[in-house]
């Protein structure tokens, strides 16, 4: 099994990808202890990193600090009813690993800067058929992933059964 902080494959395999984003910031949304956000940090990017866990964000912020990195903690409940927690902030790219929270699909794109670049992996359905998450909630229905950004160009799309850990999920690489 990889290890916890080794960071998506989706982003090392397409690397090249973040090298023509628009000047700004980079979100990783939900981001746990942020071995995506930590990844990209270390080669020069500027990081924002919002998640509800103060304990995660504590750790991600001395590690930054000890590292000097370019990386901003926000901590954030994505799902409070009312305005969108992202508000009015733009982004050169926004990262979603491992979450989904169909309200703020919308308020995700509107985030994006022109040029920008989404990248999102999460669970698909069959998910439920091999272990958590198993709520529905939290699982995609196929197709639904691309639905949701269909305004968005796709650079990569594919909805997929892994090993190591074995999953199952959506992944989509897009340009606002």
């Amino acid at each position: 099994m990889p290890c916890p902080q080794t960071p998506a494959s989706l982003i090392t395999d397409n690397l090249p990808l973040f090298d023509a984003l628009p000047q700004g910031p980079i979100l990783d949304l939900a981001c746990g202890r942020g071995r995506n956000a930590l990844y990209l940090a270390r080669r020069d990017l500027p990081l924002w990193c919002c998640d509800r866990n103060g304990d995660a964000l504590t750790q991600l912020q001395h590690t930054a600090a000890e590292e000097r990195l370019n990386l901003v903690t926000w901590q954030q409940d994505l799902e409070q009813p009312g305005p969108s927690p992202l508000g009015k902030r733009q982004f050169a790219a926004i990262l979603v690993f491992n979450y989904l929270h169909r309200p703020l699909m919308s308020a995700i794109e509107q985030a994006l800067m022109p040029g920008g670049l989404l990248v999102y992996e999460t669970f698909l359905e069959q998910q439920a058929s091999i272990g958590k998450p198993s709520n529905p909630d939290f699982l995609l229905k196929p197709g639904e992933l691309q639905q949701h950004f269909a305004s968005l160009q796709t650079l990569h799309y594919v909805e997929k059964e892994h090993s190591n850990p074995h999953r199952f999920t959506a992944q989509l690489i897009a340009r606002k």
